[in-house]
């Protein structure tokens, strides 16, 4: 079997060959994008920037990055893109940092992550006012996620959520199991998925959860996302389980997720492809959260 769609869903997504829909997030970002680009341009077009911070010269970084600044310019965004060598040193990559946090008209800072081997990555970070993480990866930002304070929270985690709401998966009483627990996508997208309204029961596993399969087995939603390929089999899904792969392995075969994306779409309700699932949402939740940026700036009308 293939990852090539063969029919409609009646909401709007296209089944597997097995049978499951799928949660096409190609589609879904260049919808958001679509709708920031509305919003601006019936503000009238205020400036909204986003910038980024890239030290060194791997080339996956740069890709990711190059991708951030195009969807950032279809969304009528204004983007910056500060480059630092690799051995530019801590004291400058603060410098730098600390610099677009004082510039009010930067709405949206990411440091692209990982920095080269050296740099004390926190420390950077901290220089980040909350208002302006568009990644959701410093502390304060995290406080306010616990605390379900008005914030900005990690791309990938609120991108995932943004597939369960496009697609109508139900998460009231429904229960979760999230292999995973990185502060950039496990425990934050635990926290969304428990929090009042959505309310989902939610299971944080991990490589010392005892009979993960079981466990899985019993869950109406999976996420996977700890870069383990294949990790995730059709012995881990219930018939008709909502299963959403975030973890990424580059292999000679190319990238793959930690889902068996092949046997586990005949088992599945609702299944996200790798690549072309929360990864396009990473980057349009970037965007999002960058005019969610501007807004706690009152930069942006509310």
């Amino acid at each position: 079997m293939t990852n090539e769609p063969t029919s409609s869903a009646s909401n709007g997504g296209i089944r597997t060959p097995g049978g499951a829909i799928l949660m096409d997030g190609n589609r879904l970002r260049d919808e958001i994008v679509a709708e920031l680009a509305a919003t601006i341009t019936a503000a009238g077009s205020p400036p909204v920037c986003l910038a980024t911070v890239l030290v060194g010269d791997d080339g996956p970084s740069q890709r990711y990055v190059r991708n951030k600044h195009v969807q950032a310019a279809k969304a009528g965004m204004l983007s910056r893109n500060e480059v630092l060598p690799a051995d530019a040193g801590q004291s400058r990559v603060e410098e730098v940092v600390a610099a677009l946090a004082a510039d009010p008209s930067v709405h949206g800072i990411l440091v692209q992550s990982p920095l080269p081997t050296g740099y004390d990555e926190e420390a950077v970070l901290t220089l980040i006012p909350a208002d302006k993480d568009v990644d959701g990866l410093t502390s304060e930002s995290m406080g306010r996620l616990v605390r379900g304070l008005p914030g900005l929270v990690g791309c990938t985690p609120l991108g995932v959520m943004r597939l369960l709401e496009r697609y109508g998966v139900a998460t009231s009483g429904r229960r979760a199991v999230v292999v995973g627990r990185s502060m950039l996508v496990g425990l934050p997208l635990s926290l969304l998925l428990a929090r009042k309204g959505v309310d989902a029961t939610v299971t944080i596993a991990h490589s010392r959860t005892n009979d993960l399969e079981g466990l899985c087995r019993e869950a109406d939603i999976v996420v996977g996302a700890v870069g383990q390929a294949g990790l995730i089999t059709a012995a881990h899904v219930k018939p008709g389980a909502t299963v959403i792969d975030v973890g990424i392995s580059r292999t000679e075969a190319g990238i793959v997720g930690d889902v068996d994306f092949d046997a586990v779409q005949a088992v599945a309700g609702h299944i996200t492809p790798m690549p072309g699932g929360t990864g396009p949402m990473t980057i349009a939740c970037l965007l999002e959260n960058t005019l969610t940026a501007a807004r706690l700036q009152g930069a942006f009308p509310s």
